[in-house]
């Protein structure tokens, strides 16, 4: 995987063509039929319009007069036929290619998501959330309009440029050699200025994304923001980001507008120079005023259609960085995934064995987390792991679920190396009850089903029950289906943690990581959360971080960590009579001296 900070928040320019919108076909191609329906109605909607020029120099040629008057009626009753098909082609060309771009904006959106889900937690370690929100919905949108409207504005003219340009050969040969002679200085302008705006472009969208990374991280902490009353501070800090955003807008709104000014005034400037010339020519009667006012449709046409090529060509350049960006996203491969061919996890009892494991976190390579790590949990054992904060107890929860690979060395579930297993068959025979409880913006029931989707309303039920989360979930507007507010912000802390281990006792499964689970409860509750914790806990395997001492001594095992080693294992009583780091810690954790009477005697 590529170092995330170069790619994801420097800003990096774009590229210099438009080979990233390549990366739409792979999005385009399920679609085909439409794209059909999208270049035959753009081909009849051309067609119509490039044929209102040949009916013009016919009425021209013919004159109006009485002698006539039924051709003149025939012509007139020919150009309302071709105005009802121009209409209704032009609908259908708007309702399938709009079609396509939400079809396919969807399906990118789907895409990028999903492959987000898949990548491992080193990516999200170096990479603000707001910035990947940005990509899913910003340059999105950008594509979305260009995909839509933008590619069907530029498709119809493409068309009408050649159609346009093959009938002015027809119709003047030499005329038309006369504006060809102009094209260069059309094209220069193009050029040079379309790879500077190509380049704002990109700029722009990382600017957008820094906003939404700074307000996504303000919000998210809104109740620290006000506690410490940083309110200005991080409005101020927002608005200079969207400064920052502004003035890389202006500078891309710039230079489209100077392209745009200069690509019709040298288009439209070359046409009058080629019309005075035409004037003359039929002034002399090399040409007749109907071929004159067929030419000069054409010319309308095909410089309308230069004009606007010029104008959609810079939101095509926004699109090409868009897309450049997602397509980032996309080709960034997970650290952690599943092998070729993952060995079968056997339905064992959740054995778990450390051996000689070594790891630094990606962004702290320099730190040992863990170092030459080993330990071993018998199936059903319950085992409570101590240190202090920073010795390595979180980050074992982490290696054991598979958010990162070790170093060297192998973790074991029921005697299969995690790496060589499928990542779902590994993370659904752990349950897990974090310190920092997530809570979706969803109902009660929701949230506790979470930890098994297929669920009845019933064994949702039994397991907030056990959970003790019952007794406050009834009592809430809709029961079961009240909705908790983003991050569960309508619940206590120790009511969003009952909602946890509910979740965890509904998944059921052989290991169970508590991060001091009753960390957050009023003692009665931790009391009853307790109870129905030791029931569950029954020949299942259990790693917990403790901090209490009712949970360390109820544990089978205790394992003392220490800067990543493991510095002592036994029993509570085994550990305080030893002394040592342990009984340091007990004694500063739990708040009591736990010295045993000798030891004291001795003081």
């Amino acid at each position: 995987m590529k170092p995330h900070n170069s790619t994801y928040e420097t800003g990096a320019s774009g590229s210099r063509n438009l080979k990233p919108l390549r990366g739409l076909l792979p999005f385009l191609s399920p679609y085909r039929r439409m794209l059909l329906l999208a270049v035959l109605a753009l081909l009849v909607a051309a067609s119509a319009t490039l044929s209102l020029p040949v009916a013009v120099r016919q009425m021209i040629d013919l004159g109006f007069s009485k002698a006539n008057a039924e051709t003149v009626d025939r012509y007139f009753l020919g150009l309302f036929g071709i105005a009802a098909v121009l209409a209704f082609a032009t609908a259908a060309r708007y309702y399938v290619v709009t079609w396509l771009g939400e079809r396919v904006v969807a399906d990118i959106r789907a895409r990028v998501f999903d492959h987000m889900l898949t990548l491992s937690a080193g990516f999200y370690e170096s990479t603000r959330t707001g910035e990947i929100l940005s990509r899913l919905t910003t340059d999105t949108t950008v594509l979305q309009s260009v995909v839509g409207s933008g590619a069907s504005v530029a498709l119809r003219n493409a068309l009408l440029l050649i159609g346009g340009f093959t009938m002015l050969v027809i119709t003047s040969p030499k005329l038309t050699g006369l504006m060809v002679l102009v094209i260069p200085l059309v094209l220069l302008p193009l050029i040079l200025f379309g790879r500077r705006v190509r380049h704002l472009s990109r700029l722009s969208q990382d600017r957008i994304a820094d906003t939404s990374a700074i307000a996504a991280e303000a919000l998210n902490a809104i109740q620290i923001v006000q506690a410490y009353v940083r309110e200005q501070w991080e409005g101020a800090r927002f608005r200079e980001a969207v400064e920052s955003s502004f003035a890389t807008a202006l500078r891309r709104l710039r230079a489209r507008a100077l392209l745009t000014a200069i690509a019709i005034l040298v288009v439209f400037g070359s046409i009058v120079a080629v019309l005075w010339f035409g004037g003359t020519s039929v002034v002399e009667g090399k040409m007749t005023g109907g071929q004159l006012g067929q030419f000069v449709l054409y010319s309308v046409l095909t410089a309308g259609a230069f004009a606007a090529l010029s104008e959609v060509w810079g939101e095509v350049q926004r699109a090409a960085g868009a897309m450049e960006r997602i397509s980032e996203l996309l080709e960034t491969r997970p650290d952690i995934h599943s092998p070729a061919e993952p060995e079968t996890v056997p339905d064992g009892g959740g054995h778990i064995q450390f051996e000689s494991v070594t790891f630094s976190y990606p962004s702290r390579p320099e730190d040992r987390a863990l170092d030459d790590l080993s330990f071993e949990v018998l199936p059903g054992e319950s085992v409570a792991l101590v240190g202090a904060s920073g010795a390595g107890k979180t980050t074992v929860f982490k290696l054991l679920l598979r958010f990162y690979d070790p170093e060297s060395g192998t973790i074991r579930l029921d005697g299969t190396p995690i790496a060589r297993a499928a990542l779902a068959d590994v993370r659904e025979r752990i349950g897990i009850v974090p310190q920092e409880t997530v809570i979706f913006s969803a109902s009660a029931r929701e949230n506790i089903r979470y930890g098994r989707p297929d669920a009845g309303d019933d064994e949702v039920r039994a397991a907030a029950e056990a959970a003790l989360a019952d007794e406050f979930i009834e009592p809430l507007p809709g029961g079961y289906d009240a909705h908790l507010g983003e991050r569960g912000v309508r619940l206590s802390g120790g009511q969003r943690q009952r909602i946890a281990i509910a979740r965890a006792i509904l998944k059921n499964p052989p290991v169970l990581l508590l991060d001091e689970a009753t960390s957050s409860l009023d003692a009665e509750s931790e009391r009853k959360v307790q109870e129905a914790l030791d029931r569950l806990l029954e020949n299942r395997t259990t790693l917990i971080i403790a901090h209490r001492l009712a949970t360390v001594v109820k544990a089978d095992r205790i394992i003392v960590m220490d800067a990543g080693r493991v510095v002592a294992t036994g029993t509570h009583r085994e550990l305080m009579g030893q002394g040592g780091l342990y009984a340091r810690l007990a004694e500063l954790q739990f708040g009591q001296d736990l010295t045993p009477p000798a030891q004291a005697a001795r003081r």
